[in-house]
């Protein structure tokens, strides 16, 4: 069942399908479906973080930051100019990892929210 529902999450590979693998794996099959189902509300797709990266670059420097919910950072960015464009080209260059750090607790957040209701 674990599998099955793994294949509805869209574009989860490597460290996060790991992750999630290892934070799932004692949940029954109602669980689980209720844990894909909040945790693909709330994830990010690292293509939407990048894009947001590339934004930030030629437009409202800080975007990305916001979409990964570091809100503090997002306006030291967006008033230092990304701290003059050198933190977004890190953030462009580092997006998959600022994708997966956000996933990581929005998973925690997710497994919390389904021993809440149940």
């Amino acid at each position: 069942m674990n599998q099955n529902a793994f294949n509805l999450i869209p574009a989860l590979e490597g460290e996060e399908l790991i992750f999630i693998q290892s934070l799932t794996r004692e949940l029954p099959a109602d669980k689980m479906q209720n844990f894909v189902a909040v945790y693909n509300g709330k994830r990010r797709k690292t293509d939407q973080v990048l894009l947001g990266c590339i934004l930030g670059f030629f437009g409202v420097a800080g975007i990305q930051r916001f979409m990964v919910g570091q809100n503090g950072m997002g306006i030291l960015y967006l008033f230092t100019a990304g701290f003059c464009f050198i933190g977004t080209i890190i953030d462009i260059i580092n997006h998959k990892q600022l994708t997966f750090d956000y996933n990581q607790q929005m998973a925690r957040e997710s497994m919390a929210m389904v021993y809440a209701f149940n």
